[in-house]
């Protein structure tokens, strides 16, 4: 009766933790990012103390870093986009001029569609329009007094990240001395490290490629007279951490770019040919060869993830989707197969245990 009251509690947490981060996500959100950047950089803080750099001075040094690529990053693509939306308004008629032969190619075959556009073109849609043109004002200063929000948030994660690093050895070390037996204490010392590798691996290996992929972008861009090229390959890398969805945003953006700056219509979609042909030569040939099969995750998880994180946080669950799954299945690969029968009837545990205990714990990291 206890294991089954247990299991119930445990299947209604499960249930309402979702619910609970969404409406935390003032306070999960950043706390989330905060320690999943920090575990990436816990092989720079340990390499830095293994040359006798305190740890407060390592620590430090990893989250100046972190500051620096950031706010470069940030710097190159946030300042060229709002002289892209400043012009996009002007830009409309030659967008239109653009795609008016395609339109005229896809009007042989699809006549209904000039009679959905004179219906959209009426005057209920005119007076939508001019709704939506009043309330235009309103969403810009509610997204100016997010501001002091966001700002509040960034720096409470880049205290989280700092603290981390810093009580990072200690906070290891007292975990594994909690144990009360040595299997138990090489178990939780395999699961730490296994995390770590995991997650500081993928990170720091897609983040590399991610950069080589923009700035390949950005000098193909800059070959075809492109403008703003170091802009768009950001863009290009950015939206490469979010697996399937944003190599396709990406393309889109790169074809309204070319639109706005080319007047042949085919030339106009060269940007998005190149990231496309970029983009499948990055994920079908360099990164299964960088990652190997270390990291491979099984692509259902990828869009599984992708689709709940984004429920929750948005843009940047999205983006923390394929860490925070990496961490989740290094855990659950360290502690062993749910055995929830066994648990119910019979030994009273959660997981298989199968031979000794220091054997499964190897066993189990090396999968991990």
């Amino acid at each position: 009766m206890l294991a089954s009251l247990t299991l119930i509690g445990g299947a209604g947490l499960l249930m309402g933790m979702p619910f609970a981060l969404k409406a935390g996500a003032e306070f999960f959100l950043p706390v989330t990012a905060a320690l999943v950047i920090a575990v990436a950089l816990v092989p720079l803080l340990e390499w830095l103390e293994r040359r006798r750099v305190p740890s407060g001075l390592a620590a430090f040094a990893c989250l100046l870093v972190v500051l620096l690529v950031v706010n470069g990053a940030l710097a190159s693509i946030v300042v060229p986009a709002t002289q892209w939306f400043a012009v996009l308004p002007s830009r409309i008629p030659q967008i239109q001029s653009n795609l008016a032969p395609l339109i005229d190619f896809y009007s042989n075959f699809q006549r209904f569609v000039d009679d959905t556009v004179e219906l959209i073109a009426s005057a209920p849609a005119t007076a939508a329009a001019q709704q939506q043109a009043v309330e235009t004002p309103t969403s810009v200063l509610a997204y100016a007094s997010s501001a002091p929000t966001a700002a509040i948030h960034t720096f409470f994660a880049i205290l989280v990240i700092y603290f981390f690093l810093a009580g990072w050895s200690r906070l290891r070390r007292d975990t594994i001395r909690s144990r009360h037996s040595f299997g138990g204490a090489m178990q939780t010392a395999r699961v730490i490290q296994n995390v770590v590798d995991a997650t500081s691996a993928y990170i720091g290996t897609i983040t590399l490629i991610n950069v080589a992929l923009g700035l390949t972008t950005a000098a193909l861009l800059w070959l075809i007279g492109m403008p703003s090229p170091l802009m768009w390959g950001g863009i290009v890398a950015l939206l490469n951490y979010v697996p399937y969805l944003g190599p396709i945003l990406a393309a889109l953006l790169l074809a309204l770019g070319g639109l706005m700056s080319f007047n042949d219509i085919w030339y106009a979609l060269l940007p998005a040919a190149i990231q496309i042909g970029l983009h499948l030569v990055e994920a079908n040939v360099i990164t299964p060869l960088v990652l190997g099969r270390r990291l491979t995750i099984n692509p259902l998880l990828i869009l599984i993830s992708l689709s709940f994180w984004g429920w929750v946080w948005g843009t940047l669950g999205a983006l923390l989707a394929v860490p925070l799954l990496i961490i989740i299945q290094t855990i659950i690969a360290a502690a062993g197969r749910p055995d929830i029968a066994g648990f119910l009837f019979e030994s009273g545990t959660l997981t298989k245990v199968r031979g000794e205990e220091p054997e499964l714990s190897a066993g189990s990291a090396r999968d991990a």
